[in-house]
């Protein structure tokens, strides 16, 4: 499995790679299109000037596809609002050629529509579909196909059950498939979110909140299920969401890429979970060979194995984790 790192500047692309990156992602939002449309009709869901989430120039992109070409690993651009207005798929194809013209030509979209403008226009990106594009199953990933797919990245929701599920009824078809590895596990869904990522009010997944059970008389306080806020800012590997314990049942459903959010987080953060990632990549793989050649028992020993060794690394003797799981 590669890891997929989310890019919130130019200058994070080397230190990203170094750390052990297989891929990039990131958003590109030209200052054109913000000054038209402002925060209420974005582009990529991400439309921040107050800090690093995304790209706002072209010479920015230009600068990148330089770095792209002497380092060799691809940058993917999103552009994964849930839909446009009819007049910015124009605006939108004719940004997507210029980004093409200068080397990048892969793009994460979420929007059904957008997938087949392009496709009309004769614009032969690749498209990998957003997790944004909301529930999957395997006729949906079949409707997809027929547009030219590349890549079907899954929501946070998925269970790795589903995704294997998936998978295997289109096996056949050389899909990529992506899962979300660390950081944002988001309680809500994104397709069915219409919450705004902008500098003038904070993130709705942001505002404190507590789970518990609803029933007469009894609050969210009075139960155990509260959602503690961290004992201190410093640097916890998947302390927004970690998936890091089910890396074995997603090699073995199919899974091809591990997205790893980070678009706005901290630089030298974003370089440690991808060297963490990289490390359980590393353990995993050591597993997945002693399974093959016998050493250990395949199946549910081998899976114990990883997941000890792997918090013994990561996590240090104690093996103390956020618990915040994106797979249970």
């Amino acid at each position: 499995m590669k890891i997929v790192a989310g890019l919130g500047s130019v200058d994070e692309y080397i230190p990203y790679v170094q750390a052990g990156a297989d891929e990039l992602f990131c958003g590109y939002v030209p200052y054109n299109w913000t000054k038209k449309y402002g925060t209420v009709l974005p582009l990529n869901r991400r439309e921040v000037l107050a800090y690093n989430v995304q790209l706002g120039s072209f010479s920015e992109l230009e600068i990148l596809s330089v770095m792209i070409r002497k380092y060799r690993k691809p940058v993917h651009i999103a552009m994964n609002s849930l839909y446009y207005i009819p007049e910015q798929y124009e605006e939108i194809a004719d940004i997507v050629k210029q980004c093409m013209k200068i080397g990048f030509d892969s793009f994460i979209l979420a929007d059904p529509a957008l997938i087949l403008y392009l496709r009309q226009k004769g614009i032969s990106c690749k498209i990998h579909l957003s997790g944004e594009a909301g529930e999957m199953n395997r006729e949906a990933i079949k409707v997809f196909r027929e547009m030219g797919i590349g890549r079907i990245i899954f929501h946070r929701k998925n269970t790795v059950a589903s995704m294997r599920q998936m998978i295997e009824a289109v096996n056949a078809e050389r899909l990529e498939f992506e899962a979300f590895a660390l950081n944002e596990l988001c309680q809500f869904t994104g397709a069915f979110c219409n919450s705004l990522h902008c500098d003038e009010m904070c993130h709705l997944c942001l505002v404190p909140y507590e789970l518990g059970r609803i029933r007469e008389g009894v609050s969210a306080e009075s139960v155990d299920e509260n959602v503690d806020e961290p004992e201190d800012d410093g640097y916890l590997c998947g302390q927004t969401g970690c998936g890091l314990c089910a890396l074995y049942q997603l090699e073995k459903a199919g899974v091809t890429h591990l997205k790893l959010v980070g678009r706005g987080n901290y630089t030298d953060y974003m370089e440690l979970d991808i060297k963490n990632l990289r490390k359980a990549l590393e353990i995993l793989k050591d597993v997945l060979d002693m399974e093959k050649t016998g050493n250990i028992p395949a199946g549910p020993e081998a899976e114990r194995r990883y997941i000890s060794q792997m918090k013994r690394e990561i996590f240090g003797p104690a093996g103390k984790c956020s618990g915040m799981c994106y797979y249970r």
